[in-house]
């Protein structure tokens, strides 16, 4: 038990890198998923923190939360899938609740901190990017 716990092999790496990848990206496919199911609603009076105009705020916000982090489930393109994310939640974080107390900030800047952090890693083996990779150096 105490080799798995304290492990820094490979595999464990790379299996932590998946549980992160994987579990943050379904919360926030959530919260996608209720933008795209409720877009016509939405469309006039979502929030416009760069001034783009409401439709296109709401249109980037579903292309990051929901098409980007079904991307990033399943490993593909995935530092390319993290920048529009890692933008999403700072703009969210600092534009959008900037003035509000850190109890309104403190989720977006958990989803910023975790694409960060896989931004540097990399989303690991066990990846499509992983199993593209591994492809290539074969030949």
């Amino acid at each position: 038990m105490k080799n798995i716990v304290f492990s820094n092999k490979p595999f464990v790496l790379d299996f932590g890198l998946l549980l992160l990848r994987v579990g943050a990206s379904l919360m926030l496919v959530s919260h996608g998923w209720s933008k795209v199911i409720h877009f016509s609603e939405r469309l006039n009076s979502f929030a416009d923190p760069i001034g783009l105009g409401p439709a296109v705020s709401l249109q980037l916000a579903i292309f990051a939360e929901f098409f980007c982090a079904i991307f990033l489930i399943l490993g593909f393109m995935s530092r390319i899938i993290l920048i529009p994310m890692i933008i999403n939640m700072a703009v969210i974080a600092f534009i959008v609740h900037g003035g509000s107390e850190f109890g309104k900030q403190e989720l977006s800047l958990i989803y910023l901190l975790v694409f960060i952090v896989l931004l540097l890693l990399g989303p690991g083996k066990i990846s499509l990017d992983g199993t593209i990779l591994k492809r290539r150096s074969r030949y």
